[in-house]
């Protein structure tokens, strides 16, 4: 463990050096989950021994033990996302300042890769529409694999430098910033991370923060929610934080009450800035620190664009053979790709298309082929699919061969596009011709794990 670390966090409220040492040097790993609260499974069926809940987000699980995730087909499925407990936190932050009315807000992850705070604002804010962007384009492409499974209608993702977002002047209710920083709340996970920490990384991250920050601040509108959190302990990454935010931007600091048996910190900047300090010696997860603030500047012009033209009918009578409920649904092309997205965000995605690189919006359906459609891999993890398609539920043992995009032997089943399913969740297509079966799951995505 650095020693100037340590020295740095003497004064800190909430710190106890004898049982933070000894909590790091135990070898003790917390693993916890984030329940689909539209996929729900069985327990029974999945490799998951729960242990209880997480009491700060309703869909969050501890479990007794580490199992081998890859192996499990409900995480490939998008029915549960592996999540550390602090982390979760989130949910309680967003009960607490924006409510359960969530109709019609717009919600900026800014720093969304690998995902979990994203699924966590598709689940939050089932009317919403959330962007979850992310600078980094390989953690781009992860963040889009774990947002499919995941099957929400409701989110984009794109690719984008903070910066890019000045153009989109008071369009986000809310914003959270989950800043890239020194990464010392890990140590206990990822014993690489202290070797990467130093002071002058702690001031490097501190200098990031604060650019990024001030590049996303102008996107969010007057009233709205900023949420902003780090993995370090270091001082200079959070209170410091909140305290420039008070001195560059009208904003107020936002108390959020937290049952005492949490053993959450709450810590007062020098400027009166709530923080929220999570210690792995006092609560079951891992380094983390959590502030949220209500913007109080002018807001920002509207913009107004035309939406992409829609399918022609003919087209939508297609698609509609395909997707339930496709009259709450606006459809469009993407080059030859049927995409479809509630038809209360069609401008919104219209104007986030001219403004930002777009990795995905909504469910891609599938491409047309004359009077039939090809459905993509993101229609079957959708809630979209029309129950009156075929569907074939798989064992375990089937499931697992499936997901290694192997062959399959399922017996007597209806020539043509087949779901298939495990524990009544989908796992993706498989089409049946009239001598072999053909496994449509997706060659990037498949399991190499024997």
């Amino acid at each position: 463990m650095p020693k100037s670390l340590i020295e740095s966090l003497q004064d800190v409220k909430g710190f106890n050096e004898e049982s933070f040492m000894r909590i790091h040097a135990s070898g003790e790993q917390v693993t916890a989950v984030r329940l689909n609260p539209k996929k729900k499974f069985d327990i029974q069926c999945s490799l998951l021994n729960v242990e209880n809940n997480v009491p700060w987000c309703p869909f969050g699980r501890y479990l007794t033990e580490r199992p081998s995730f890859t192996l499990d087909p409900l995480l490939h499925a998008g029915a549960y996302y592996v999540q550390d407990a602090s982390s979760m936190f989130l949910w309680h932050v967003l009960q607490q300042t924006i409510g359960e009315n969530t109709s019609g807000l717009k919600v900026l992850d800014l720093c969304g890769a690998p995902g979990g705070k994203s699924t966590l604002l598709a689940s939050y804010f089932k009317d919403g529409l959330i962007v979850a962007n992310e600078v980094i384009k390989t953690r781009a492409s992860i963040l889009t694999e774990n947002i499919t499974k995941w099957g929400s209608t409701n989110v984009v993702v794109t690719n984008n430098d903070p910066r890019d977002f000045k153009t989109l002047e008071g369009f986000f209710d809310v914003i959270v910033v989950d800043a890239p920083c020194s990464g010392s709340g890990l140590f206990r996970k990822d014993t690489e991370a202290i070797n990467e920490w130093s002071e002058e990384n702690v001031l490097l991250c501190s200098q990031r923060q604060q650019r990024i920050l001030a590049d996303i601040l102008p996107s969010l509108k007057k009233d709205g929610i900023l949420v902003y959190s780090t993995c370090s302990y270091s001082v200079e990454e959070d209170e410091d934080i909140l305290d420039w935010i008070m001195k560059e931007f009208t904003a107020d600091s936002l108390r959020l009450p937290v049952e005492e048996n949490w053993n959450i910190v709450e810590t007062v900047s020098a400027k009166k800035a709530y923080g929220y300090r999570f210690y792995p010696d006092k609560i079951k997860g891992e380094g983390f620190f959590i502030a949220a603030f209500r913007k109080g500047e002018a807001e920002g012009k509207e913009n107004h664009l035309q939406a992409p033209p829609a399918i022609s009918k003919t087209e939508a009578e297609v698609v509609k053979s395909w997707i339930k409920n496709s009259d709450e649904l606006f459809c469009f092309k993407q080059g030859e790709n049927i995409i479809a997205v509630s038809a209360q965000w069609k401008f919104d995605i219209a104007l986030l298309q001219k403004k930002l690189y777009l990795r995905k919006a909504g469910i891609t359906a599938g491409i047309l082929k004359g009077k039939d459609m090809v459905p993509d891999h993101e229609l079957a993890l959708s809630l979209l699919v029309n129950e009156k398609i075929p569907g074939a539920d798989l064992s375990y043992d089937d499931a697992v061969q499936y997901l290694k995009k192997r062959e399959l032997a399922l017996g007597d089943l209806p020539k043509g596009w087949v779901i298939v399913r495990y524990c009544g969740i989908t796992l993706g297509w498989i089409k049946v011709l009239h001598n072999r079966l053909n496994n449509y799951y997706p060659v990037n995505w498949r399991i190499l794990k024997d």
